[in-house]
């Protein structure tokens, strides 16, 4: 590939500076400004913040757990060869009480463990209201487990996640 005509223009001989602490002397004294990010440049208009800013009378939130999906796939495993599923649960810092944001105490209740496979897909046709329905091959089947927390508030039953109870 011809070194002048890279990045999709012809370079010519000048002197090139991109303010990176040197210049690039090709024989004539001129200035290019390409400005913006990435030459190291204050850009032109401001850079998109993509995350939430930071208000300083604000507590940040708490990091989440590493791994999150894997300690619950352990939970799980865990908590079915359990000989003491009472103790296993003390063990993994599951609340048998705790108060929900609503200020409702909750009480644990009951700990299900689901199996699911996905054995088909649905394709909805162009504009919707149908769809196109295909059972998945062996190769195809995704199994997969759901854990789920069932408290009482004193009227009604919540299932929760592992990452529900498992907030401080």
């Amino acid at each position: 590939m011809d070194r002048r005509r890279e990045h999709g223009h012809t370079h010519h001989d000048h002197d090139h500076d991109h303010d990176h602490g040197h210049r690039h002397d090709h024989g004539h004294d001129h200035h290019h400004d390409h400005g913006g990010p990435g030459h190291n440049r204050a850009p032109e208009r401001p850079v998109a913040q993509w995350q939430t800013p930071h208000n300083p009378g604000e507590q940040p939130p708490a990091p989440r757990e590493p791994d999150l999906d894997k300690v619950e796939a352990a939970f799980i495993d865990g908590f079915i060869d359990a000989p003491d599923p009472v103790s296993f649960l003390r063990l993994g810092r599951i609340p048998f009480e705790m108060i929900a944001a609503d200020g409702a105490t909750l009480n644990l209740l009951r700990v299900e463990i689901d199996a699911l496979a996905d054995v088909g897909s649905l394709t909805p046709h162009l504009g919707g209201g149908s769809f196109r329905y295909d059972p998945l091959p062996a190769s195809l089947v995704s199994h997969r487990r759901r854990l789920r927390f069932v408290y009482f508030d004193g009227d009604k039953l919540r299932p929760l996640t592992f990452t529900d109870v498992r907030a401080p």
